[in-house]
């Protein structure tokens, strides 16, 4: 049977004996095991390739190291260049775009081009996450789902935040994190009626995931150790080092991509990148791929094996040294990550981070108990609440962080401490850097969704859909009598533009500005539209005014209409009456 059809019928059906209701928790319910299925494909495809260079490839040697990312990035780069022909994009933050600005409507090609791109990036070496990807695809899934049955836009984005929620529950085996998530990055109300999709498709995607793999765990971990008082100053001090190193993650990441956009071309960019990678994995092998072995190791507390061969293999006896690469570590994996996505890689964030908060949690542990001063905590335990500091420090996402180290463990012994440790980072990055490397340029045009409705209402609205193009436009060369009889007489409008031969608006002109001497015959040909024109309260400027820009110039200046310029000509006016209309009736489908 034809596809349209057997849709068409499905549509039908559908209406006729499933509400709309019953009809999202089906839908969550697909979405939850397509998502599962992303990830274990993507993880899978990730390991095939690791599995096929560690037999036929001599990687345990680190000379190379040296080739393998670039060898990875080649074929990333010949991959986009003659197949795909589509610039790779940062997961999160397209998706974000997508639901402020697109209605939350995905290409089709973003469902398998992340299956492509990054188990090629990571599986040569690339030291980014899996992550990001998996959401990527199951949110371009779940929005052609929507797209196919005809689901509005409120709908189509709950059903991508139910497609990353189902994509981290796949992944870590953690749906009440995931729900967070979805919740936390994605600015989902956490009403009664998007909880429980996100939590249908949560539990689908890990019971997908326990078909394909098992019920094995990411991270093999039991707390032996129970929180104590005495280590409360302990945790604040981790607190603090995991928001400082959040913040020091965010910076490091926009100045790396800084740096390469002085390069031209995608090639030097591959070839830059590409040896600074091999240069960083063969100093600190561990920056190698996602990081997942390394964290084990840690929590393991065989922090030697963690470290792999390195050049400085005949001082790891001295605690210190070991201290130091560990440390190094967690400086070089935020610039590692950065330049293998900067280079033209794929990949996700959110694992390299956690890598990252384990070894600066080790590091802290290892330091309090090599200090000399008779202190002792549990370093597998500041493994763990590193990662957390570092998931809510640089993602702003903190109940994230504690809900997906109390999974990962387990169990909830970890909480006061994850508490401690997760409010400190949240509270400095923050205040340091307001927005995350998701929406930072989001935020700065105008485009980011946020928990603020009001603000979401206006970040919704398109511009287009209240600009207004019925007005007679004038010359300003026109006699008084030629604008009555051309203008006045065939408009409805009491505004009139003034535009010159080059389609730039000179002025305006109120039915208010003429109403005195409209009716005196002897000015119809002494004076002309230059006499009586004026200049606007202000301008719109269509290609750079965000709606929540729009809505602040008319507030200041009390305007009732403003002049809309688009590429520097005059495009239309938006009235206030019309503006205020539209965001009423967006912000009734926003909150219905």
């Amino acid at each position: 049977m034809p596809i349209k059809p057997f849709i068409k019928r499905l549509l039908i059906l559908r209406y006729k004996y499933i509400s709309q209701k019953n009809f999202v928790f089906l839908l969550a319910m697909l979405i939850g095991l397509l998502s599962g299925l992303v990830s274990v494909t993507i993880k899978n495809i990730t390991y095939g390739i690791q599995w096929v260079l560690e037999h036929f490839v001599i990687v345990s040697q680190n000379s190379m190291y040296f080739i393998l990312p670039i060898f990875g990035l080649g074929l990333v780069y010949l991959f986009v260049k003659y197949v795909s022909k589509q610039k790779i994009e940062h997961a999160i933050p397209s998706i974000l775009f997508s639901l402020s600005k697109k209605d939350g409507l995905i290409k089709r090609s973003k469902m398998y081009l992340p299956l492509i791109t990054a188990p090629l990036t990571a599986g040569f070496g690339g030291s980014v996450g899996l992550l990001g990807p998996a959401i990527a695809s199951a949110s371009a899934v779940s929005s052609n789902i929507g797209q196919l049955f005809h689901v509005d836009r409120k709908t189509r984005t709950l059903l991508i935040g139910c497609a990353a929620a189902g994509a981290i529950a796949s992944i870590f085996q953690s749906p009440i994190a995931a729900i967070i998530f979805a919740v936390e990055v994605f600015s989902l109300d956490l009403t009664f009626a998007s909880l429980l999709p996100l939590l249908i498709a949560s539990v689908s995607s890990v019971l997908t995931s326990y078909f394909f793999v098992g019920n094995g765990v990411l991270f093999t971990y039991n707390i032996t150790t129970p929180f104590a008082l005495k280590d409360t100053l302990f945790l604040i001090v981790l607190g603090i080092g995991t928001g400082i190193a959040s913040i020091y993650f965010s910076k490091m990441y926009f100045a790396v991509y800084t740096f390469f956009e002085r390069f031209k071309t995608s090639g030097q960019k591959l070839i830059v990148g590409g040896l600074a990678i091999g240069v960083m994995l063969y100093f600190i092998p561990p920056l190698y791929g996602e990081g997942f072995g390394f964290i084990n190791d840690l929590l393991d507390g065989n922090h030697l094996h963690a470290l792999g061969q390195t050049p400085f293999d005949d001082y790891l006896d001295n605690i210190w040294v070991v201290i130091a690469l560990l440390f190094g570590i967690t400086i070089f994996k935020a610039i590692a990550m950065t330049t293998t996505l900067a280079a033209g890689g794929a990949g996700g964030i959110i694992i390299p981070t956690m890598m990252m908060g384990s070894a600066l949690g080790n590091v802290v542990a290892k330091i309090i108990n090599n200090i000399g001063l008779g202190f002792q905590v549990s370093e597998t335990n500041f493994t763990l609440l590193g990662m957390a500091g570092l998931i809510a420090g640089v993602l702003h996402a903190p109940l994230t962080a504690i809900f997906l180290i109390a999974e990962i463990t387990g169990g909830y012994q970890l909480f006061v401490p994850l508490m401690i440790t997760v409010s400190m980072s949240f509270i400095i990055t923050k205040n340091a850097v307001e927005h995350t490397i998701y929406t930072k340029e989001l935020a700065e045009k105008g485009e980011l969704l946020t928990h603020d409705k009001d603000q979401s209402v206006l970040t919704l609205m398109k511009l287009d859909s209240v600009i207004e193009r019925d007005f007679t436009i004038l010359n300003p060369e026109m006699s008084l009598g030629e604008m009555l009889h051309e203008g006045v007489s065939k408009s409805s409008r009491n505004l009139f533009p003034v535009v010159d031969e080059n389609e730039f608006l000179v002025g305006i002109i109120l039915l208010d500005d003429i109403r005195t001497v409209m009716f005196d015959q002897t000015l119809y040909e002494t004076t002309s539209v230059e006499t009586f024109m004026h200049n606007p309260p202000d301008y719109i400027y269509y290609e750079n005014d965000s709606m929540k820009e729009v809505m602040r110039k008319f507030q200041d200046t009390g305007a009732w209409n403003l002049p809309v310029i688009k590429k520097g000509n005059y495009y239309g006016f938006v009235s206030k009456s019309k503006l205020l209309t539209a965001y009423r009736r967006e912000l009734i489908n926003f909150t219905s």
